[in-house]
Order: C-alpha cells, then structure tokens, then sequence
C-alpha cells in the first residue's frame, strides 16, 4: 500500500497566522525550558514537524498555481504563502538563533549533524524582519513574471501555443519551420520584453536594498546565503567558469563546426544549434500514454527500488506532464514532505526534450524518495548543486534504455544528448557571469544589462548569430531564462553538476553496476553533508579543482570523434 494518498486527494488547508504565531511562541518556551541535550533535540523535532506541516501547504499551494496560472483561487493562495513568508522567516529566525547559540551545540551537531547547523547559520545571515517588506515585494514581482510568460499565446502554423509548446518546433527537421518558430518566440517575447525589463529592474533594486540592509555591500553574498552554498564562494564559481572558458568553449566551437557540415552550411544560426544533422532532433515514437509505459519498463530494469518508485509516482497522480494553456513553463521537482513524496511538473512537447526532463525530473525525485527517512527535513534535499547531480546523472544513466524511446533514433539521441550536455555548460555561466554583474552593479540601466548580455555571448557563445531576431538580438534572450528572475544564482549549479554527472557517464562505461551503486548511496545521503562532502562520499572530482573539466572533456572529446 502506498504510504500517500492521490494528488488530487491530498488536502489543502491555508494555516492560521495565529496558529503559527502560537506555535512559535510555544517552541520558544519550550526551548527556553529545555537545559539537556535530549530535552534540546526533542524541541529541535518538534519545530522540524511544524516545519513538514507549513512546507506541505505551501508546496501544494505553489503546484496549484502553477498547474493554473489563470485560476484566481490558486494565485490568491499562492499570494497569501508569499505574504506569509516573512512572517515565518521571522519565527525561524528567533528559534534557530537560540539553537545555533545553544552551549551544548557542539553535542547538538554530533548528534544531528554539522550540516544542519551549517544551513542554519548560512540562513541566519539571509534575513531580518527589517526585509520583510522587500520579501514580500520580490514574491510578487517573480509571481507577475510568471504571469506574464504563462499567458503568452502565439499563432502558428494554424494553432494558438504557449512558449512550452513553441519548443517542439525548435528542432525541426525543416530549417525553416525551426526558424519561423524561434522568430515567433523572439515577436512574443519582444511584445513584453519592455514589461520583463521593468520587473528585473525592480527585482535588482529590491535585491540590492535587502543587502545593504542586512550589511553585505551588495546582492552577491546573500545570494550565495539564500542558495546555502556552505562550502565554496564566488571566487570558487569565478574560477570553475574559466575552466569551462578554457575547455569547453573550444571543444564546443568544434561540435558547432561539425553540425554546419552536416546540416550543408557554411554558419550556424541561432535557429540551427539545436539541431545536429538533416533529421532533425530525435522524438519519441509514441505520446504521452506510451512514453508512461515505457518508463515504467525502464525503471523496473533499473531495479527493485526504482520500479517501486514509479509505480508509485503514477499511482499517486504525482506526475503531471502535458502542455496546457495558462499552465507555468518548464519543468521542476517538488516534494510533499507530509507524505514524503516528490511531485513532476513538466511540460511535454512531443520531441527528446520529454525524455530529458522526464528522466531529469525523477532524477530528483528518486533522490528526495531516498531520503525520506533522512532525520530532519531539511536533509531530505541536498542543497541545489549538489541536487542536480542525481538528476543529471539519470540522463545519462538511462542511456541503455533509450531505444525504448527512440528505437533506431536512441544511438542518435545518445550522442546528440553528450553534444547538449557540453554544449549547456557556457551558456550556463553566461547566464551566471552576467547576474554576477548586474548585482555588482545595481545601478545599470536595462540597455546597459543587454550590452552586459551581449558582452558575454561574445565570451561564451561566440559562435552565436541571430538572423530576423530583433529581440534576442538587442540582447536580451536572458529574460526568457526563469531562473534569472526567480532564484538567482541557481543556474551555475546546472554547470556544476553537469560536470559531475559526465563523470557518471564516463565511469558507466566501464562499470555500471559499480557506477549505480554509487549513485543509490549518493541519492541516499540526501543533504546530510554540503556539496563538496556528497562528492568526496562517492568519489566524485571536486569541479572547482584545477583541471577537473580536462578529463571530462578529452573522454567526452573522444567519444564523440572530435
């Protein structure tokens, strides 16, 4: 029997303010109370289950409005979460205060573990009630973008899409169809592109205040707090992107080259780089019913515990896959920690985008199901870099099963999936290089932050070239990226990860059933040691070493007859 109830039957209840309010001055009490070790971790437990209790409503209030961005009961609750949050930051922050300040702390972390007590101080320096307001501020502002790019509709080809489903048309055989659907992206975006700078602009303010408020020079630092990172700094993220400017870009610039040979041009344009020869990008050979059946297969092969693992997601209604109108873009695992189980939001498109962030997707949440006996929750996920890593890694781990997808298009798929995986990692630290920038220099304009754009596209894609693209042209394709405008800094640990996951790859191919069980035992850890700790557990290359990337690059340089 499962021990969860089906998605659409799992209940949703809005917490009290004065609920949480009362909870909280109780936990204080108690805490105050509590003179023993033992009496300490009772207290500490009792806050973690509160914690399983708001975070369930929340994550399901977020899914709803996500699953319907049109729905004015789903964004009135999702609303009332990021009115709310402050207010339970502040209550989070009095008690940890005093557990982080605990005389018996160094017992506490032996007992708990150091990792705990790590993100709690790396969360203490992320906020104070003086920022509550600029809180509330930045929730609404990352709510009206994803307004925005949710209710974008476009004609084409006779049917009215979403930006979601837009994509299947990006890899086209037809190197016109492909090109009149990234001018359509382009004509949709440059409609609200004006609206899209005003929000980024507010958000770099707001941002910029928090800091200052809370004594950092600028966004940078509290940034890097928000996203938990314990164990390395900018200057670490500085020098792993020259890695990937020094090893990447080159090796990228040849699979660029070799796909212009083979598409019959001399210059790739923007509307041919995701296309690696005259068939186009491989799709399924089935919809999404099929593609169900086909991973369930796939999982039951990769083992016990995995077959298990799917049987339930589908079971419990916690996959939700297909495109629809008014429903968010993207893609993302969240986890419902009242039943401890993940939930998949994707959007299908009918092309090899599916099976990357079906396979992606569950990557996390095999992962979060892992750990869902982890002793705090905030175990159950390791922190985001180190949470790419499991998912990264499926897509790679998954390559025996790809016919079942692909049939005589999966070797296709495998290589062209190695090509991506390469090809990702500069984009990727543009995206990160210039959000360094903007926070380091609050005060650009929204052309001046194109110019910035355009400046590292230069650096990391200089292969690029728009053709009829006024919008990306003018230098601003980075408003379409979410990550930007909702979690900054996050999109670095796509990069990391992948470098991670290559090595995955790269020992898979001498010894899987080695390669898997380092893989479970990673999944198992979950967030109960920092980044650095998880890979050193499995024996994995520490990214922001000195030439972590040249073995990554010359196997994969290899296997692909570059």
């Amino acid at each position: 029997m499962h021990p969860s109830p089906r998605f659409s039957d799992m209940p949703y209840a809005r917490p009290k303010v004065e609920d949480l309010q009362q909870e909280s001055s109780d936990l204080l009490a108690a805490w105050d109370a509590a003179s023993s070790v033992d009496a300490q971790i009772e207290v500490i437990q009792r806050w973690d289950k509160h914690q399983v209790a708001f975070q369930s409503n929340q994550t399901l209030a977020m899914i709803h409005f996500q699953q319907a961005t049109d729905s004015e009961q789903a964004k009135t609750e999702k609303v009332f979460f990021d009115e709310l949050s402050p207010v339970v930051l502040e209550a989070d922050l009095n008690f940890l205060k005093r557990v982080t300040t605990s005389t018996h702390r160094p017992t506490l972390e032996a007992r708990l573990g150091n990792q705990a007590f790590a993100l709690w101080d790396c969360f203490l320096g992320t906020f104070e009630p003086a920022i509550a307001d600029q809180k509330r501020l930045e929730a609404k502002l990352c709510t009206e973008y994803s307004e925005i790019l949710a209710g974008i509709s476009i004609e084409f080809q006779g049917k009215t899409v979403n930006l979601s489903t837009l994509r299947g048309f990006f890899g086209d055989a037809d190197r016109s169809v492909r090109k009149a659907a990234q001018v359509a992206r382009s004509e949709a975006l440059s409609a609200v592109s004006e609206d899209l700078d005003r929000i980024y602009n507010d958000l770099v303010t707001v941002r910029h205040e928090m800091a200052t408020t809370l004594g950092y020079d600028n966004f940078v630092p509290l940034g890097y707090g928000r996203m938990d990172r314990t164990d390395y700094n900018a200057d670490d993220v500085a020098a792993f992107r020259e890695q990937i400017r020094d090893h990447v870009v080159p090796l990228a610039g040849r699979i660029y080259a070799r796909r212009a040979k083979a598409l019959g041009i001399d210059n790739l344009s923007f509307h041919d780089e995701s296309v690696r020869d005259l068939l186009g990008v491989p799709r399924p050979n089935g919809d999404e019913a099929w593609m169900m059946k086909q991973a369930a297969s796939l999982f039951d092969d990769l083992g016990d515990d995995f077959g298990l693992f799917f049987k339930m997601m589908a079971d419990c209604q916690l996959l939700d896959l297909s495109s629809r109108s008014s429903k968010a873009g993207g893609g993302f695992c969240a986890d419902i920690p009242r039943y401890g189980v993940p939930f998949i939001f994707a959007n299908f498109n009918g092309t090899q985008d599916d099976v990357n962030v079906f396979t992606h997707e569950c990557g996390h949440a095999f992962q979060n199901w892992s750990s869902r006996e982890q002793s705090l929750l905030v175990y159950h996920w390791p922190t985001s870099e180190a949470a790419e890593v499991h998912s990264m890694s499926l897509e790679f781990l998954t390559f025996p099963f790809m016919d079942r997808f692909f049939g005589e298009d999966a070797e296709r798929y495998r290589t062209g999936h190695l090509e991506d995986a390469l090809l990702f990692l500069p984009y990727g630290c543009a995206v990160d290089e210039f959000q360094h920038r903007v926070y380091e220099n609050p005060t650009m304009t929204p052309d001046e932050r194109a110019a910035v754009w355009k400046d590292l596209e230069a650096i990391y894609l200089p292969h690029r070239s728009y053709e009829d693209m006024a919008h990306h042209s003018s230098g601003r394709l980075w408003q379409q990226q979410h990550h930007i405008f909702a979690v900054p800094f996050y999109y670095i640990d796509y990069c990391l990860a992948q470098t991670c996951a290559l090595q995955m790859w790269h020992a898979a191919n001498s010894d899987r059933e080695g390669v898997m069980a380092r893989y479970r035992k990673l999944c198992g850890l979950g967030g109960s040691l920092p980044f650095t700790g998880l890979l050193k557990e499995v024996g994995l290359a520490n990214p922001f070493k000195p030439g972590c990337l040249v073995s990554v690059c010359d196997a994969a340089a290899e296997a692909l007859g570059l």
